[in-house]
């Protein structure tokens, strides 16, 4: 097996690359991935947007549901930026618009999966038990 290559005119593999053929394009995509302390950052940022829900739900602290859940939401929805930014590293300044055709595509699927899922849960909420309310089964639940 020959290590030679055909001459490059400008047209192959090898255009707008030099004389050298080296697979290493850090020049190019030097800023292209995070660093350590990126990584870190957001990893203490998914920590802290995990456990806040967390606690908000196992201490109690909001009364309404609804309101807790709408928060929750919002978490999520703050985390899937950090993962974006700090994990994918989709950053305002990449080639061609492709980042916002990502960030366009996530909402749209957020979206569906968010009121998707609070319609299923309200739906199978209404219609597991007809015709019993909330109060009713609090009564039932607190008599010895």
């Amino acid at each position: 097996m020959s290590t030679a290559h055909a001459p490059d005119h400008g047209t192959g593999h090898n255009a707008g690359h030099g004389a050298s053929h080296g697979h290493h394009h850090d020049d190019a995509h030097a800023g292209a991935h995070g660093s350590m302390r990126d990584y870190l950052i957001g990893f203490g940022l998914s920590v802290v947007l995990t456990a806040i829900p967390f606690w908000l739900v196992m201490g109690g602290v909001i009364e309404s549901p609804k309101a807790t859940g709408f928060i929750i939401m919002g978490f999520a929805v703050v985390q899937i930026v950090v993962h974006m930014i700090y994990f994918l590293h989709m950053k305002a300044n990449t080639d061609e618009g492709w980042t916002l055709m990502a960030l366009i595509f996530t909402i749209i699927l957020v979206v569906i999966t968010l009121v998707g899922s609070l319609w299923v849960m309200n739906h199978l909420n209404v219609n597991m038990m007809p015709g019993m309310s909330t109060e009713h089964q609090l009564q039932h639940s607190q008599t010895p």
